[in-house]
Protein backbone atom coordinates (compact mmCIF):
# COMPACT_ATOMS: atom_id res chain seq x y z
CA UNK A 1 0.00 0.00 0.00
CA UNK A 2 1.11 3.90 -0.60
CA UNK A 3 1.40 5.77 1.74
CA UNK A 4 -1.12 9.24 1.82
CA UNK A 5 1.37 11.27 0.06
CA UNK A 6 2.18 9.16 -2.71
CA UNK A 7 2.53 11.10 -6.22
CA UNK A 8 3.68 14.40 -4.80
CA UNK A 9 6.96 16.08 -5.33
CA UNK A 10 8.23 17.90 -2.55
CA UNK A 11 11.28 20.59 -3.31
CA UNK A 12 13.16 21.17 0.17
CA UNK A 13 15.67 24.17 0.39
CA UNK A 14 15.42 23.25 4.49
CA UNK A 15 18.42 23.15 6.85
CA UNK A 16 18.91 22.28 10.39
CA UNK A 17 15.97 20.83 12.06
CA UNK A 18 12.78 22.37 11.77
CA UNK A 19 12.67 22.32 7.56
CA UNK A 20 13.94 19.02 7.75
CA UNK A 21 11.40 17.58 10.37
CA UNK A 22 8.79 18.65 8.55
CA UNK A 23 9.65 17.47 4.86
CA UNK A 24 10.69 14.33 6.70
CA UNK A 25 6.55 14.12 7.90
CA UNK A 26 5.77 14.52 4.14
CA UNK A 27 8.41 12.05 2.92
CA UNK A 28 7.31 8.91 5.38
CA UNK A 29 4.05 9.57 4.34
CA UNK A 30 4.97 8.85 0.60
CA UNK A 31 6.03 11.75 -1.03
CA UNK A 32 9.03 11.57 -3.38
CA UNK A 33 11.11 14.44 -1.50
CA UNK A 34 14.02 16.14 -3.13
CA UNK A 35 16.41 17.77 -1.01
CA UNK A 36 18.27 20.58 -2.11
CA UNK A 37 21.32 21.46 -0.77
CA UNK A 38 24.12 23.65 -1.25
CA UNK A 39 27.70 22.30 -2.47
CA UNK A 40 28.66 22.80 1.86
CA UNK A 41 25.62 20.35 2.34
CA UNK A 42 23.23 21.03 5.36
CA UNK A 43 24.83 22.02 8.42
CA UNK A 44 23.15 18.98 10.45
CA UNK A 45 25.17 16.89 8.38
CA UNK A 46 28.59 17.45 10.63
CA UNK A 47 26.70 17.57 14.06
CA UNK A 48 27.82 14.45 16.52
CA UNK A 49 29.14 11.29 16.27
CA UNK A 50 29.38 9.41 12.80
CA UNK A 51 30.70 6.83 11.33
CA UNK A 52 31.16 9.15 7.79
CA UNK A 53 32.03 12.54 7.13
CA UNK A 54 28.20 14.29 6.68
CA UNK A 55 26.46 11.55 8.40
CA UNK A 56 25.74 12.70 12.08
CA UNK A 57 23.03 11.17 14.13
CA UNK A 58 20.72 14.95 13.63
CA UNK A 59 20.91 14.67 10.10
CA UNK A 60 20.16 10.83 10.00
CA UNK A 61 17.16 11.30 12.71
CA UNK A 62 15.81 14.30 9.90
CA UNK A 63 15.96 12.83 6.46
CA UNK A 64 15.05 9.57 5.72
CA UNK A 65 13.29 9.15 2.89
CA UNK A 66 14.89 11.92 0.35
CA UNK A 67 17.17 12.34 -1.96
CA UNK A 68 20.00 15.06 -2.32
CA UNK A 69 20.41 16.95 -4.84
CA UNK A 70 23.58 19.67 -4.60
CA UNK A 71 22.90 22.82 -6.79
CA UNK A 72 24.78 25.98 -5.96
CA UNK A 73 21.68 28.49 -6.42
CA UNK A 74 23.74 31.63 -6.42
CA UNK A 75 24.84 30.60 -9.89
CA UNK A 76 22.17 31.59 -13.03
CA UNK A 77 22.79 28.44 -14.22
CA UNK A 78 21.99 26.46 -10.54
CA UNK A 79 18.50 28.49 -10.68
CA UNK A 80 17.85 27.69 -14.18
CA UNK A 81 18.22 23.76 -12.97
CA UNK A 82 15.75 24.61 -10.06
CA UNK A 83 13.09 26.32 -12.00
CA UNK A 84 13.27 23.01 -14.15
CA UNK A 85 12.17 20.92 -11.24
CA UNK A 86 9.82 23.32 -10.18
CA UNK A 87 8.34 22.88 -13.00
CA UNK A 88 7.62 19.15 -11.97
CA UNK A 89 6.86 19.91 -8.08
CA UNK A 90 3.99 20.02 -6.20
CA UNK A 91 5.36 21.59 -3.07
CA UNK A 92 8.37 23.77 -2.48
CA UNK A 93 9.46 24.45 1.07
CA UNK A 94 11.79 26.38 1.87
CA UNK A 95 12.57 27.74 5.93
CA UNK A 96 15.26 30.85 4.82
CA UNK A 97 14.28 34.55 6.19
CA UNK A 98 11.96 36.33 2.80
CA UNK A 99 14.75 38.64 2.02
CA UNK A 100 17.10 35.62 1.83
CA UNK A 101 14.99 33.42 -0.91
CA UNK A 102 13.93 36.75 -2.52
CA UNK A 103 18.33 37.23 -3.47
CA UNK A 104 17.81 33.76 -4.94
CA UNK A 105 14.74 34.47 -7.12
CA UNK A 106 13.16 32.14 -5.78
CA UNK A 107 10.23 33.93 -3.80
CA UNK A 108 6.67 33.13 -4.64
CA UNK A 109 6.09 35.35 -6.80
CA UNK A 110 9.09 33.79 -9.03
CA UNK A 111 8.48 30.33 -8.76
CA UNK A 112 4.78 30.35 -9.71
CA UNK A 113 5.15 32.18 -12.79
CA UNK A 114 6.35 28.60 -13.70
CA UNK A 115 3.77 26.06 -11.75
CA UNK A 116 0.77 28.20 -10.69
CA UNK A 117 -0.62 25.16 -9.02
CA UNK A 118 2.66 25.09 -6.90
CA UNK A 119 2.09 24.65 -2.76
CA UNK A 120 4.79 27.25 -1.38
CA UNK A 121 5.74 27.03 1.85
CA UNK A 122 7.66 29.52 3.94
CA UNK A 123 8.54 28.49 8.20
CA UNK A 124 10.57 31.17 9.51
CA UNK A 125 11.03 32.95 12.56
CA UNK A 126 8.50 36.06 12.59
CA UNK A 127 5.48 37.11 10.03
CA UNK A 128 7.14 38.93 7.13
CA UNK A 129 5.03 42.14 8.27
CA UNK A 130 5.90 42.38 11.39
CA UNK A 131 8.45 44.42 13.04
CA UNK A 132 10.33 41.26 13.45
CA UNK A 133 10.35 40.43 10.28
CA UNK A 134 13.84 40.67 9.69
CA UNK A 135 14.85 38.92 12.49
CA UNK A 136 17.04 36.11 12.05
CA UNK A 137 15.26 32.94 14.69
CA UNK A 138 16.83 29.52 16.63
CA UNK A 139 14.67 27.81 18.89
CA UNK A 140 16.00 29.89 22.07
CA UNK A 141 14.81 33.11 20.35
CA UNK A 142 11.46 31.59 20.31
CA UNK A 143 11.32 29.77 22.92
CA UNK A 144 12.34 33.72 25.10
CA UNK A 145 9.67 35.76 22.77
CA UNK A 146 6.84 32.97 23.18
CA UNK A 147 6.92 33.25 26.62
CA UNK A 148 8.19 29.66 27.14
CA UNK A 149 11.51 30.29 28.55
CA UNK A 150 9.47 32.85 31.52
CA UNK A 151 7.34 29.81 32.15
CA UNK A 152 10.08 27.76 33.52
CA UNK A 153 10.67 30.72 36.51
CA UNK A 154 7.48 29.60 38.15
CA UNK A 155 9.13 26.37 39.31
CA UNK A 156 12.78 27.43 39.61
CA UNK A 157 14.27 30.77 40.36
CA UNK A 158 15.21 31.57 36.99
CA UNK A 159 14.04 31.83 33.25
CA UNK A 160 15.34 28.48 31.14
CA UNK A 161 15.24 27.05 27.95
CA UNK A 162 13.69 23.76 27.82
CA UNK A 163 15.83 21.12 26.73
CA UNK A 164 14.53 20.53 24.14
CA UNK A 165 15.02 22.02 20.22
CA UNK A 166 10.84 21.89 20.81
CA UNK A 167 10.00 25.14 18.94
CA UNK A 168 11.64 23.85 16.15
CA UNK A 169 9.46 20.42 16.16
CA UNK A 170 6.17 21.91 16.83
CA UNK A 171 6.36 24.09 14.24
CA UNK A 172 7.68 22.05 11.74
CA UNK A 173 4.51 19.33 12.70
CA UNK A 174 2.41 22.91 12.27
CA UNK A 175 3.73 23.13 8.38
CA UNK A 176 3.76 19.49 7.46
CA UNK A 177 0.19 19.67 8.63
CA UNK A 178 -0.57 23.39 6.38
CA UNK A 179 1.18 21.61 3.43
CA UNK A 180 -1.26 18.89 4.06
CA UNK A 181 -4.33 21.18 4.14
CA UNK A 182 -3.19 23.30 1.19
CA UNK A 183 -2.88 20.27 -1.15
CA UNK A 184 -6.43 18.82 -0.29
CA UNK A 185 -7.44 22.74 -1.05
CA UNK A 186 -5.39 22.59 -4.40
CA UNK A 187 -7.16 19.25 -4.80
CA UNK A 188 -10.70 20.51 -4.88
CA UNK A 189 -9.88 23.86 -6.30
CA UNK A 190 -7.14 23.31 -8.33
CA UNK A 191 -5.01 26.26 -7.32
CA UNK A 192 -1.97 26.60 -5.56
CA UNK A 193 -0.74 29.35 -2.56
CA UNK A 194 2.05 30.68 -0.49
CA UNK A 195 1.87 29.46 2.95
CA UNK A 196 3.98 31.39 5.99
CA UNK A 197 4.57 29.48 9.15
CA UNK A 198 6.61 31.72 11.85
CA UNK A 199 7.64 30.64 14.31
CA UNK A 200 6.69 33.01 16.91
CA UNK A 201 3.39 33.18 16.02
CA UNK A 202 3.17 29.61 15.59
CA UNK A 203 4.42 29.10 19.50
CA UNK A 204 2.29 31.55 21.47
CA UNK A 205 -0.88 30.11 20.07
CA UNK A 206 0.73 26.48 20.68
CA UNK A 207 1.36 27.98 24.58
CA UNK A 208 -2.07 30.02 25.49
CA UNK A 209 -4.75 27.21 25.48
CA UNK A 210 -4.19 26.30 29.20
CA UNK A 211 -2.11 29.63 30.32
CA UNK A 212 -3.76 32.72 28.95
CA UNK A 213 -6.55 31.88 31.69
CA UNK A 214 -7.85 35.46 32.97
CA UNK A 215 -6.42 37.54 30.25
CA UNK A 216 -8.78 35.29 27.99
CA UNK A 217 -11.33 38.10 28.42
CA UNK A 218 -10.99 41.64 28.26
CA UNK A 219 -11.10 43.57 30.35
CA UNK A 220 -9.30 40.49 31.81
CA UNK A 221 -10.44 38.03 34.87
CA UNK A 222 -7.28 37.49 36.13
CA UNK A 223 -3.98 36.81 35.52
CA UNK A 224 -2.30 34.09 33.05
CA UNK A 225 -1.23 30.96 34.23
CA UNK A 226 -1.98 27.43 34.27
CA UNK A 227 -1.52 26.74 38.48
CA UNK A 228 -1.51 23.51 38.48
CA UNK A 229 1.10 23.17 35.43
CA UNK A 230 3.12 25.78 37.31
CA UNK A 231 3.10 24.51 40.44
CA UNK A 232 6.30 23.98 41.77
CA UNK A 233 5.58 20.25 43.38
CA UNK A 234 4.35 18.77 39.86
CA UNK A 235 7.35 16.76 39.35
CA UNK A 236 7.93 13.08 39.17
CA UNK A 237 7.96 11.86 42.11
CA UNK A 238 10.43 9.86 44.99
CA UNK A 239 9.67 6.38 45.50
CA UNK A 240 11.60 4.51 48.00
CA UNK A 241 13.90 2.94 45.54
CA UNK A 242 13.74 5.59 42.78
CA UNK A 243 10.90 7.80 40.76
CA UNK A 244 7.56 7.41 39.63
CA UNK A 245 4.74 9.70 37.89
CA UNK A 246 1.51 9.39 38.97
CA UNK A 247 -1.35 11.53 37.94
CA UNK A 248 -4.60 11.36 39.71
CA UNK A 249 -7.03 13.78 37.72
CA UNK A 250 -10.56 13.10 38.08
CA UNK A 251 -12.94 13.03 41.11
CA UNK A 252 -13.05 8.99 40.47
CA UNK A 253 -9.05 8.50 40.17
CA UNK A 254 -8.95 10.94 43.59
CA UNK A 255 -11.60 8.75 45.59
CA UNK A 256 -9.94 5.71 44.10
CA UNK A 257 -6.53 7.06 45.37
CA UNK A 258 -7.25 8.11 48.27
CA UNK A 259 -9.74 4.91 49.66
CA UNK A 260 -6.32 3.17 48.83
CA UNK A 261 -4.07 4.63 50.82
CA UNK A 262 -6.49 4.64 53.53
CA UNK A 263 -6.87 8.22 53.78
CA UNK A 264 -10.72 8.51 53.38
CA UNK A 265 -10.73 11.18 55.93
CA UNK A 266 -9.33 13.52 52.62
CA UNK A 267 -12.31 12.44 50.60
CA UNK A 268 -14.20 14.99 53.05
CA UNK A 269 -11.49 17.41 52.45
CA UNK A 270 -13.18 20.64 50.84
CA UNK A 271 -9.91 21.40 49.43
CA UNK A 272 -9.94 18.27 47.31
CA UNK A 273 -13.84 17.77 46.43
CA UNK A 274 -13.77 19.45 42.89
CA UNK A 275 -10.89 19.30 40.07
CA UNK A 276 -11.14 23.78 40.39
CA UNK A 277 -10.59 23.31 44.14
CA UNK A 278 -7.86 20.87 43.43
CA UNK A 279 -6.39 23.49 41.60
CA UNK A 280 -6.69 26.27 43.70
CA UNK A 281 -5.08 24.13 46.50
CA UNK A 282 -2.55 22.38 44.38
CA UNK A 283 0.54 23.09 46.90
CA UNK A 284 -1.63 20.80 49.70
CA UNK A 285 -2.59 17.97 47.04
CA UNK A 286 0.71 17.69 45.95
CA UNK A 287 2.00 17.88 48.93
CA UNK A 288 -0.18 14.75 50.13
CA UNK A 289 0.44 13.01 46.63
CA UNK A 290 4.51 13.36 47.37
CA UNK A 291 4.01 12.09 50.39
CA UNK A 292 2.03 8.95 50.11
CA UNK A 293 4.21 8.12 46.98
CA UNK A 294 7.49 7.72 48.81
CA UNK A 295 6.09 5.00 51.22
CA UNK A 296 6.63 2.18 48.70
CA UNK A 297 8.54 1.47 46.02
CA UNK A 298 8.32 2.39 42.04
CA UNK A 299 7.26 -1.59 40.61
CA UNK A 300 4.67 -1.76 43.44
CA UNK A 301 3.30 1.82 43.16
CA UNK A 302 2.92 0.34 39.17
CA UNK A 303 1.04 -2.32 40.20
CA UNK A 304 -1.14 -0.58 42.30
CA UNK A 305 -2.17 2.12 40.54
CA UNK A 306 -2.30 0.75 37.06
CA UNK A 307 -4.98 -1.70 38.78
CA UNK A 308 -7.00 1.06 40.21
CA UNK A 309 -6.95 2.46 36.59
CA UNK A 310 -5.00 5.69 37.89
CA UNK A 311 -2.59 7.00 35.53
CA UNK A 312 1.05 6.16 36.06
CA UNK A 313 4.39 5.38 34.14
CA UNK A 314 8.22 4.71 35.05
CA UNK A 315 10.14 7.79 34.39
CA UNK A 316 12.36 6.87 31.66
CA UNK A 317 15.25 8.14 30.87
CA UNK A 318 16.52 9.05 27.15
CA UNK A 319 18.87 5.78 27.38
CA UNK A 320 16.04 3.71 28.52
CA UNK A 321 13.70 4.44 25.13
CA UNK A 322 15.50 1.93 23.11
CA UNK A 323 14.53 -1.18 25.39
CA UNK A 324 11.11 -0.17 26.31
CA UNK A 325 8.95 -2.51 26.21
CA UNK A 326 6.18 -0.67 24.79
CA UNK A 327 8.33 0.84 21.61
CA UNK A 328 9.48 -2.49 21.18
CA UNK A 329 6.43 -4.49 20.88
CA UNK A 330 4.89 -1.65 18.69
CA UNK A 331 7.72 -1.85 16.23
CA UNK A 332 8.20 1.69 16.95
CA UNK A 333 12.00 1.11 16.50
CA UNK A 334 13.39 1.39 12.52
CA UNK A 335 16.34 -0.78 12.38
CA UNK A 336 18.20 0.04 9.27
CA UNK A 337 21.07 -1.10 7.43
CA UNK A 338 22.18 1.54 5.52
CA UNK A 339 24.36 1.31 2.41
CA UNK A 340 27.67 3.46 3.99
CA UNK A 341 26.92 3.80 7.97
CA UNK A 342 25.57 0.05 8.96
CA UNK A 343 23.38 -0.61 11.30
CA UNK A 344 21.44 2.35 12.21
CA UNK A 345 18.24 2.19 15.07
CA UNK A 346 15.90 5.11 13.97
CA UNK A 347 12.41 6.23 15.69
CA UNK A 348 9.41 5.27 13.71
CA UNK A 349 6.24 6.76 12.18
CA UNK A 350 3.89 7.44 14.90
CA UNK A 351 1.28 7.81 13.05
CA UNK A 352 -0.79 4.43 11.86
CA UNK A 353 -2.73 4.87 8.50
CA UNK A 354 -5.14 1.90 7.90
CA UNK A 355 -5.51 2.05 3.72
CA UNK A 356 -2.60 4.02 3.29
CA UNK A 357 0.01 3.94 5.91
CA UNK A 358 3.37 5.33 5.70
CA UNK A 359 7.07 3.67 5.54
CA UNK A 360 10.82 4.23 6.10
CA UNK A 361 11.71 3.42 1.85
CA UNK A 362 14.54 5.54 1.41
CA UNK A 363 18.49 6.02 3.86
CA UNK A 364 18.65 9.16 4.75
CA UNK A 365 21.17 10.32 1.35
CA UNK A 366 24.73 10.98 0.92
CA UNK A 367 25.09 14.50 -0.09
CA UNK A 368 24.73 14.47 -3.41
CA UNK A 369 23.64 11.35 -4.04
CA UNK A 370 20.94 11.75 -6.49
CA UNK A 371 22.30 14.71 -8.13
CA UNK A 372 22.39 13.22 -11.56
CA UNK A 373 19.37 10.97 -11.54
CA UNK A 374 16.58 14.42 -10.18
CA UNK A 375 18.12 16.36 -12.72
CA UNK A 376 17.61 14.36 -15.30
CA UNK A 377 13.97 13.65 -14.28
CA UNK A 378 13.74 16.93 -14.29
CA UNK A 379 14.43 16.87 -18.46
CA UNK A 380 17.95 18.32 -18.19
CA UNK A 381 20.26 16.04 -20.81
CA UNK A 382 23.34 14.32 -19.73
CA UNK A 383 25.23 16.59 -21.19
CA UNK A 384 23.68 19.74 -19.35
CA UNK A 385 24.43 17.35 -16.40
CA UNK A 386 27.84 17.34 -17.44
CA UNK A 387 28.35 20.69 -17.80
CA UNK A 388 26.66 21.27 -14.54
CA UNK A 389 28.86 19.23 -12.37
CA UNK A 390 32.10 20.10 -14.20
CA UNK A 391 31.59 23.28 -13.33
CA UNK A 392 30.86 23.11 -9.62
CA UNK A 393 27.73 24.75 -9.84
CA UNK A 394 26.12 20.71 -8.97
CA UNK A 395 27.58 18.22 -7.45
CA UNK A 396 27.60 14.52 -6.84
Amino acid sequence: MSGPLDGIRVIDLTTVLLGPFATQILGDMGADVIKVEAPSGDPMRGLGPKRSDGMGPVFLNSNRNKRSLVLDLKADKGRDAMLKLVETADVFFHNMRPRGVRSLGLAYDDVRQVNPRLIYCGAYGYREDGPYGHKPAYDDMIQAASGLAMLQAEVSDRPAYVANVICDKIVAMTAASAVSMALFHRERNGVGQNLQVPMFETMVNFLLPEHWMGMTFEPPLGPPGYERVLSQSRRPYKTKDGYVAALPYSDRQWEAFFRLVDREELLQDARFSTLDERVNHIEDLYGELADILATRDTAEWMELLDEAQIPVMAVNSIDDLASDPHLVETGFWNMMEHPTEGALRLPGIPVDFSESPGEVRLPPPRLGEHTAEVLGEAGLSETEIGELLNSGVAAA
